[in-house]
């Protein structure tokens, strides 16, 4: 197998799903923007000449007026993956009958307005747990994408809870969210994990190697406010280091990442480097990808499942 192969997906959250995450008054009215979000990304990709996995949430497959603005993403050749029906971060909370039951909604949905059962699954906000990973094998997913092996999840949540008005409850079923500090020590190799006879691929959010610090697009957004080119320096040494210890990379994209002030989304302005123009955000986000094609040949998540289960006779590993 070549080992120069990464896969890359889109996090698919709408408008209510940030609201909803943040606390905010509204999101049950189900705000959109997948009207501006899937054409830009969609010319962007094209642009690019990239083939990518889409995460869509239940909940929007079911509203009709989305259908086509989906079914768009699958008529373009790419892969649409299931980010649960409620995006409840809390979903490892769940218990196993509810889990089952929000995966089933969200399949008959996806499937329904696009035609593709999806075979991947990510929890937003990074949510897993070894009763998600069951249910996954059992419905027989072939990945799941959920774990982002970091130090700066508590972090990133304190920041999180200062910018919200959230109740003691609400920030109670949050608590997990973003991870702890011991999913610092995860590995970021993907590897096969067992049940019941059937293998699931588990994709980590690749981190910077060793330091494991974040370095998905958003974050080399966030360091580019500080100087332009420090987000892609960054991002290079990462790929670079990356390809040296012979990481193969899975990276995701958000859809903020392609929106800006000019966008006139002000709900949406806690999400790092929405001050900056669609425009300067997409610009940087095409050159970090063009930095990345450098390295690796990227691929949509199932394809790239495929290629690492068939790569070698892996050990068999568990998710607590």
């Amino acid at each position: 197998m070549d080992k120069n192969i990464a896969s890359l997906s889109l996090d698919l959250d709408d408008k209510w799903c940030y609201m909803k995450i943040h606390g905010d008054e509204g999101w049950e009215t189900y705000p959109s923007y997948l009207n501006i979000v899937v054409p830009r990304t969609l010319k962007f990709l094209e642009e690019h000449d990239l083939k990518i996995t889409y995460m869509v949430v239940g909940q929007d497959a079911a509203l009709d007026h989305n259908g086509p603005i989906l079914k768009s993403i699958v008529d373009a050749g790419h892969e649409i993956g299931n980010h649960s029906f409620h995006h409840e971060s809390w979903l490892h909370l769940y218990t196993n009958e509810e889990i089952e039951a929000d995966l089933i909604q969200a399949e008959e949905a996806i499937e329904k307005a696009v035609g593709q059962r999806p075979i991947g699954f990510r929890g937003p906000g990074f949510s897993i747990s070894y009763e998600i990973a069951s249910v996954l094998a059992q419905r027989g997913y072939k990945y799941d994408g959920s774990i982002f092996p970091t130090f700066i999840g508590p972090f990133a949540r304190a920041y999180y809870f200062m910018t919200t008005k959230l109740t003691p409850d609400e920030k109670a079923k949050r608590k997990q969210l973003f991870g702890t500090f011991r999913d610092g020590f995860r590995t970021n190799t993907a590897y096969p994990w067992m049940k019941d006879g059937r293998s699931v691929m588990i994709i980590p959010v690749t981190t910077f190697p060793i330091l494991k610090m974040p370095i998905h697009i958003s974050y080399v957004l966030y360091l580019s406010l500080f100087h332009p080119s420090l987000g892609l320096f960054y991002f290079d040494i990462a790929m670079r280091l990356c390809q040296s210890l012979r990481v193969r990379p899975s990276l995701l994209l958000h859809p903020l990442d392609f929106m800006g002030v000019d966008d006139n989304q002000p709900e949406l302005s806690f999400f790092p480097a929405m001050g900056m123009t669609s425009e300067k955000k997409v610009a940087i986000v095409g050159k970090a990808l063009e930095i990345m094609k450098k390295y690796y040949h990227i691929m949509p998540m199932g394809q790239f499942a495929e290629k690492m289960l068939s790569s070698s006779t892996w050990p068999v590993y568990g998710i607590r």
